[in-house]
């Protein structure tokens, strides 16, 4: 793409962004299309088709197939420094967090579950798969794993819409201290697409997670896909 065209298309990209922030773009409400677009800023439609896939990619906009283009809700911002469970974060957010249990077994640990919990091999482990919803809307696909037989007692739970976090701490006086965390990009597959009611395909944000005891022992592997048309993860970052 040309200097000029680059130039063209942040244009139009800028001028839909500020007519969200100003509010005369609301979540949900349709944008004007392609032509008008392409008339109001004397350029090529494609041009403006480049501009808004963009848009539609960031999940600033969305498509309904042969009715338009529309405006997005705002992405939840995720700040990747502090451990905070799903339910603690979105009740500090003003929204009612959810949890569907969709299964909850002993199973033996996968190579990369007994390498994160530094187990050994032919060890098993607690599996919960749980739907996160915010809302009521799926917002991520969470795979727990836990010890097992530390955290045996889980399977005879009622955890829908609990906090996991709060469970552990209270009923097996977990002291959590540390996490480490990696986050990549993901597509979503039928099965996915299909749980968090998104298209085969959507983009999604993969992230792992290790959960340490104050004392350094590591007492969760959790795999998480997250919508990225919903979410919007975020690091503070200081010079030293």
């Amino acid at each position: 793409m040309s200097q000029s065209a680059l130039h063209l298309y942040k244009r139009v990209m800028d001028h839909i962004l500020a007519e969200i922030d100003a509010g005369r773009l609301q979540p949900g409400q349709q944008i004007p299309s392609e032509r008008e677009l392409s008339e109001r800023f004397y350029i090529s439609r494609m041009t403006v088709r480049h501009a808004l896939n963009q848009l539609v990619t960031e999940g600033v906009l969305y498509r309904h197939q042969g009715r338009g283009t529309f405006v997005g809700r705002p992405k939840i911002r995720q700040r990747l420094t502090g451990l905070n469970n799903f339910t603690e974060d979105m009740l500090s957010r003003g929204m009612k967090p959810g949890g569907k249990v969709l299964s909850l077994d002993v199973v033996e640990a996968p190579y990369k579950v007994r390498q994160a919990l530094n187990l050994a091999e032919g060890s098993q482990v607690v599996r919960l798969d749980r739907l996160r919803l915010a809302n009521d809307e799926p917002m991520a696909y969470e795979v727990t794993y836990l010890p097992f037989p530390r955290f045996a007692n889980l399977v005879t739970m009622n955890l829908e819409n609990a906090s996991l976090y709060a469970t552990m701490e209270e009923r097996f006086s977990v002291v959590f201290g540390t996490a480490l965390q990696a986050l990549e990009p993901a597509l979503a597959d039928a099965g996915l697409a299909r749980t968090l009611s998104v298209r085969e395909g959507s983009l999604l944000l993969h992230l792992e997670r290790t959960t340490f005891t104050q004392e350094g022992e590591p007492v969760e592997f959790a795999l998480c896909h997250f919508r990225a048309d919903r979410y919007r993860f975020e690091v503070e970052l200081d010079r030293r």
